[in-house]
């Protein structure tokens, strides 16, 4: 049995435990010294997951590396590890975007009180030490959200699965809370609060809703004879009808499970902490928020609720549907009128988030390959949008819209880096949102034409509200406030610059994605027996019994 997986999941686990533990110090270079270590730590996290995906054979069964550790056996409980497609490639994006977190956010947990004279290591101000310590507790924090992320992918048990879903809004509520965005203004501390509270209630109240779905689940499948939390035992049970769910009792657990994740996503009506969590949250935080812990919603729709649930997934598709696509709409013109940065790009994830679900319940599979490659490709494009908007937001010490203006004249690179930000997220052809866009598009417009072609609407909406972002910080006169702004130094570069390669990458040559993901994509359809639909016009035939 290999530990791959496992070692994956375990090094950024004893990382963040390592980097909260090394000493406060009261110089610089112990603060770089606790940089440097979470961040190899990272790199070396990012070097399994490679492996992991590469690994990985399509060709294969639908649950490779797998590991299994007994807990706790009363209650058939194991510590189960396995991965299928999607899970590599959305492993594998978390494990990337965490070190361009780290360097993003290098000097975000710096403290804020003068440092000790050099060459000093004497007694400080107790206070003094206290804000110091900030530096290990945010790196290791970043660390413990990837861990446990990680888990989520990996994880074929569902009590696993369901602990660590929960567990990563711990390290998430003090990184909001405790490390906010310096650029909030005098009343910045209690938004954060306020920001970390909502956060952490909404998603809590998602978890035990599915906790009590969990339950019931179990107690269902052990009165027939299925005493266990194994997904891949649980699912072949359901498929080939030896565990039975009742229609009543399956749509209840469906919403129980599905009521969670769409908080997680998040899907409209459910979506209201996420512009106040990314608002005040800094800009490596906010990546966190949506390219990575958001991404562990919409995979466990497509794990769990299709694998366990499947007739109440397809009873409950045209309505998750609408609300996918009221969230298309909503998110994007609330993006258009937003006066902040950041709650802009909150509100056009909201707006890509309900593309997302509407390509998982489309139940084709473009539209669930679209979707899990919107996954990956929303990551990739919205942090580098959002990581460039911390940069400039940093520089200008605001984050409202009308502060700026004329960017692009003094900061050229910073301008061409957010007009890539910009371009991608209202899925430029070319670029790795157009594709997974696209493919959501057709596989909706297949089985439900009158929603896919309303959910185009969003794409409008979303030239809209990008452009004119860019228009209005980027070009005009140089406002005062912007006349001395320096352009993007080394590290952001270095920061930026591979973001900005995968998304061109990914948008000329998606196809070493789309050779993982489609067979877990087609194994998920073959759970809810749903194939595609047939074309509206067959191809014709010749005489000759050629296909014209």
């Amino acid at each position: 049995m290999s530990a791959l997986l496992s070692a994956t999941c375990a090094v950024p686990a004893a990382g963040a435990v390592l980097t909260a533990a090394l000493p406060a110090g009261t110089t610089g270079a112990r603060r770089r010294t606790t940089k440097v270590v979470a961040l190899g730590v990272s790199a070396l996290t990012l070097v399994l997951a490679a492996v992991v995906a590469i690994r990985f054979d399509p060709h294969g069964d639908r649950y490779q590396l797998t590991e299994s550790y007994s807990w706790i056996r009363s209650f058939g409980i194991t510590f189960s590890l396995g991965v299928d497609g999607i899970g590599a490639v959305l492993a594998l994006l978390t494990a990337v975007l965490v070190p361009m977190v780290m360097l993003a956010s290098w000097h975000d947990a710096d403290p804020d009180a003068a440092p000790a004279p050099a060459g000093s290591d004497g007694p400080v101000d107790p206070g003094t030490i206290e804000r110091r310590r900030r530096t290990q507790g945010f790196f290791a924090l970043i660390l413990a959200v990837e861990a446990m992320v990680v888990v989520s992918f990996y994880a074929t048990d569902v009590f696993v699965f369901y602990v660590f879903f929960e567990a990563m809004l711990i390290p998430m509520y003090f990184l909001i809370g405790g490390f906010g965005d310096r650029a909030g203004g005098p009343e910045s501390a209690r938004q954060r609060s306020y920001a970390a509270v909502k956060f952490l209630l909404y998603n809590l109240l998602g978890g035990l809703v599915m906790l009590a779905a969990v339950i019931g689940l179990y107690v269902i499948a052990q009165e027939q004879g299925f005493g266990t939390f194994d997904l891949q035992t649980l699912t072949s049970a359901i498929a080939d009808g030896k565990l039975q769910l009742s229609g009543t009792a399956e749509k209840a657990l469906f919403l129980g499970f599905f009521f969670a994740f769409a908080v997680k996503a998040p899907l409209w009506p459910l979506h209201t902490w996420l512009p106040n969590a990314m608002g005040e949250a800094t800009a490596g935080t906010a990546v966190l928020i949506t390219a990575v812990v958001d991404k562990v919603g919409t995979f466990a729709m497509l794990r769990f609720c299709l694998g366990l649930f499947p007739h109440a997934s397809k009873t409950f598709a045209p309505a998750i549907l609408v609300l996918s696509l009221i969230g298309i709409v909503y998110g994007a013109l609330l993006a258009v009128g937003q006066k902040d940065i950041k709650r802009l790009v909150a509100y056009a994830s909201i707006s890509h988030f309900g593309f997302i679900i509407m390509g998982i319940f489309a139940l084709t599979s473009q539209g669930q390959s679209g979707a899990t490659l919107y996954m990956v490709n929303h990551g990739l494009s919205t942090a580098a949008w959002m990581l460039v908007a911390g940069f400039l937001i940093s520089r200008r010490g605001s984050r409202l819209i009308a502060d700026y203006g004329g960017v692009q004249k003094v900061a050229p690179v910073l301008a061409g880096t957010f007009l890539i930000g910009s371009l991608a997220t209202l899925s430029l052809p070319g670029l790795a949102p157009f594709v997974s866009e696209f493919l959501v598009l057709v596989g909706t417009f297949a089985r439900y034409p009158v929603i896919g072609i309303v959910a185009t609407f969003g794409i409008v909406l979303a030239a809209l509200y990008a452009l004119l972002l860019y228009q209005r910080t980027m070009t005009g006169p140089v406002k005062e406030g912007v006349r001395a702004m320096p352009d993007l130094k080394a590290r952001e570069l270095a920061v930026v610059a591979p973001l900005v390669a995968l998304t061109v990458l990914l948008g000329v040559y998606p196809k070493p994605l789309t050779d993982l993901v489609n067979p877990s994509v087609n194994a998920t359809l073959s759970q809810v027996h749903e194939t595609d639909p047939a074309p509206a016009h067959p191809v014709a035939a010749t005489p000759g019994g050629e296909q014209k």
